[in-house]
């Protein structure tokens, strides 16, 4: 407790605490729609797969969102983008509690992207609150920021008993307090001491095309523009993606012509992807599959959640000291083999529990070990990398809902999503083991003699 207290100390805590905050909140904002689907839809019908899709925006809305904010944070203060993020994830909010009846599903899909600003609060909270802490405990604290998606517990508890009683719409109306409280510990304790570069104005302009380019995607896809049923939704990331990175300035887009890029992704897309889209289905997930009561199954996914985050600056730590390289290389055969049991014995509720805990575990410890490397491998890109390699997470977190809705249509189980899933662990497991003697070098750049890892040896984030 005394390392944890003096490494707390050697930065400022209260830009670190209102780091949390703004990510907390913004997460509880992004993920509303899972708890909330069961009620949405007495009031709209949805098949399996529309289910799938509509919570599936909000966290593909934040993955791309991720890319330009990140890119916005290498430019412009911190504390300001933050407050800009927070009042556009509060319109959906307002708007609900505005409406007279319950909306469209098509107006609910244009609000998922503004939800999806909430989540790409990533990109500005992690390399803001590191800008606050030396080098030597950057794992800890960006583990310690990043465990905001704690916000996923508070959706869990709040919004299934608010929708019982009072109406979904109107339990919408519970983030709204919770992003005021960010508000205020931003304007008084938030402190961006990173290094800027390049064209704020620029940035600005980026950012703002990609939120109103990706609401005119999402209702080209749902109107079948790019195609009728499932094939415009699975291209919907693509062309999200390619619509964040031509607005990108042309030399921040050397990172992607780079191998520990893409490596890095695929892992983030697993770790990260999983909690969130997991997070975002778990509650129709369990009610499918075990006939869960409704507020049961949204307090069973805030126990999930927690247990994720709880463990997210756990896995920092563990990755200060032995490396994200090595503690990569077991999490992802874990969850590898855990989607694999799943999809293969489809198991009764109290192994199926069982199995949803320890992969959630395995979640939280692989997002706090890959972060621990960026700031190693990208010196003075930390903004725009964490919105990049966040991207992919959410991108993952997409597709994993929109799969598992697929899959249940198609084939009335969820063994073809969960052996999916399982696959693309597999596929990580094996290129992170194929580099591993060469991220090493970065990994754990200080080395006594003997070959014992020097503990806490982080290089510069700016």
């Amino acid at each position: 407790m005394s390392t944890l207290t003096q490494s707390l100390k050697s930065g400022n805590w209260r830009a670190l605490v209102a780091c949390f905050l703004y990510f907390d909140t913004g997460f509880t904002v992004w993920v509303m729609l899972g708890p909330l689907a069961p009620f949405i839809s007495k009031d709209i019908a949805m098949t399996p797969a529309q289910t799938g899709f509509l919570v599936a925006v909000p966290v593909l809305g934040a993955a791309i969102l991720r890319v330009t904010l990140g890119n916005l944070y290498q430019a412009f203060d911190g504390r300001k983008i933050a407050l800009m993020g927070i009042t556009l994830s509060a319109i959906p909010s307002i708007v609900l509690l505005l409406m007279p009846s319950a909306p469209s599903y098509t107006l609910l899909l244009v609000l998922g992207v503004f939800l999806g600003v909430g989540g790409a609060s990533f990109a500005v909270a992690l390399p803001m609150a590191g800008s606050n802490y030396p080098p030597k405990v950057q794992g800890l604290v960006l583990g310690l920021a990043a465990a905001g998606n704690i916000g996923a517990v508070l959706d869990g508890f709040m919004f299934p008993g608010l929708a019982e009683h009072y109406g979904w719409t109107r339990a919408a109306g519970a983030a709204l307090p919770l992003l005021g409280l960010a508000a205020l510990a931003l304007v008084f304790w938030a402190k961006d001491r990173g290094v800027k570069s390049g064209s704020a104005p620029r940035a600005f302009t980026s950012f703002f095309i990609t939120v109103f380019g990706l609401v005119a995607l999402v209702l080209c896809v749902h109107a079948g523009a790019f195609g009728e049923g499932k094939a415009g939704v699975l291209l919907l990331p693509v062309l999200g993606a390619l619509l964040a990175i031509a607005v990108l300035p042309r030399h921040y887009r050397g990172v992607l012509g780079e191998r520990d890029t893409w490596v890095i992704m695929l892992v983030y897309s697993i770790t990260f992807g999983g909690f969130v889209g997991m997070s975002s289905y778990v509650t129709t997930l369990l009610i499918s599959l075990y006939s869960m009561p409704r507020i049961e199954a949204g307090l069973f996914m805030s126990l999930l959640a927690f247990l994720g985050a709880l463990v997210r600056p756990i896995g920092g730590m563990v990755a200060d000291r032995i490396s994200g390289v090595r503690a990569l290389v077991i999490l992802l055969a874990a969850i590898s083999a855990i989607d694999f049991v799943f999809a293969a014995w489809m198991p009764p509720q109290g192994a199926g529990i069982t199995l949803l805990v320890l992969i959630y575990l395995c979640f939280g410890l692989g997002n706090g070990a890959t972060f621990q490397l960026v700031p190693q491998r990208w010196q003075g890109k930390t903004g725009l990398m964490s919105g990049i390699i966040g991207a992919a997470g959410g991108i993952g977190g997409f597709y994993l809902p929109v799969i598992m809705g697929i899959a249940k249509e198609s084939t009335g189980s969820y063994q073809m999503g969960f052996a999916t899933f399982g696959a693309l662990a597999g596929l990580a497991f094996l290129l992170v083991v194929a580099l591993r003697t060469r991220w090493m070098s970065w990994a754990l750049p200080t080395e006594i003699a003997g070959g014992a890892v020097l503990a806490g040896s982080v290089a510069h984030v700016e």
